[in-house]
């Protein structure tokens, strides 16, 4: 009989709002104002990106040793999608000439990315700060275990996903053993100096609610993380960034199986903040597909709202001051004091 992991992992596989296009269609089909038209109420229509480009976000693939709940990437250990070598020489290329601060790695499992290492060599030697988006349990798998001691030698900000301090709900929300596995690399990771203040090794956790509300205030949730990660387990890290869960992909389907999504987006919509906008990642962020294709984010990735360039022939000038793509799901980033 199969494992109740193994079930768990084909139910979150096969949902059925895979389709982009389809979960376009059903989030224009909730009776909510049109995003821009919020934006419009308080005079900060149209949303456009700055001048500038912090941050180049690459995903380097949707395969991943794990299977969550919430995945808006829709990822898992059966995907396929990686990206080329020709893409990830594009990428790198166009970090080192429009000299772009911050390289973000995000996935599926970024690490598992046959290039992986070299990108992120590449990158440091051209003077960025490299961020990976690690989900912890890969650093257990046998063969990622040098990665703790890459990423410390090549001085690597890790934001790390935990999304709650209570074992069951993470279990619950990201497969049998998460937790566990998570607290291991943690612990792996404050040996060798990362979440120790001084160390120049950043050690950030995100953390998202396990059901259809909001995240606390994040400097509420920060003080307690610290000190129940501190007292239960010894681990200590640098900061807590909260994120509301986005009502697209695996996520959608939940909320629509469970006949939450109407609740679940006026929720959304009433915690509206316009105090969020002007610090809206997507101002400063170019998000780069597996295949190279370009996005305002990478929520709009998943929901292939692409930009009419690739990164093999982007110029600064087609992305300064564009206007960005918008969407019943931009209220995820707009609610409350706004997601991470």
């Amino acid at each position: 009989m199969p494992s109740k992991r193994l079930i768990q992992t084909l139910q979150r596989q096969a949902h059925p709002l895979a389709n982009p296009l389809i979960q376009q269609q059903v989030l224009a089909q909730v009776p909510v104002p049109a995003f821009n038209e919020t934006l419009l109420a308080y005079g900060l229509a149209p949303l456009r990106a700055e001048s500038r480009i912090d941050v180049l976000q690459i995903n380097v693939g949707r395969r991943c040793n794990q299977t969550c709940h919430h995945c808006h990437v829709d990822a898992g250990p059966d995907r396929k999608e990686v990206m080329p070598p020709e893409i990830v020489a594009a990428c790198l290329d166009v970090l080192a000439r429009w000299r772009i601060p911050t390289l973000d790695i995000t996935g599926g499992a970024p690490e598992l990315h046959p290039a992986f290492t070299e990108i992120v060599r590449q990158a440091r030697a051209l003077g960025c700060h490299v961020i990976d988006r690690c989900n912890l349990t890969i650093a257990q798998l046998p063969n990622y275990r040098y990665l703790p001691r890459f990423f410390t030698e090549h001085q690597v900000e890790i934001i790390a996903s935990l999304p709650t301090t209570d074992p069951e709900s993470t279990d619950g929300q990201r497969g049998e053993g998460v937790f566990a596995q998570s607290l291991v690399t943690l612990r792996e990771l404050n040996a060798l100096g990362y979440g120790i203040e001084g160390s120049g090794l950043l050690l950030n956790l995100i953390a998202n609610p396990t059901g259809p509300y909001l995240p606390e205030a994040q400097e509420t949730l920060e003080q307690r993380w610290r000190q129940e990660l501190a007292t239960r387990y010894g681990i200590v890290f640098n900061r807590l960034y909260t994120l509301t869960n986005m009502p697209i992909s695996r996520y959608l389907a939940h909320l629509q199986a469970n006949g939450e999504l109407e609740a679940y987006m006026h929720l959304l919509v009433q915690a509206f903040n316009p105090a969020t906008v002007n610090g809206l990642m997507c101002r400063t962020t170019l998000s780069v597909g597996w295949d190279g294709r370009l996005y305002d984010c990478d929520f709009n990735q998943m929901l292939d709202l692409a930009l009419p360039q690739t990164i093999r022939d982007v110029t600064i000038a087609d992305l300064a001051g564009r206007e960005i793509r918008t969407a019943a799901h931009c209220y995820a980033c707009t609610a409350a004091a706004g997601s991470t």
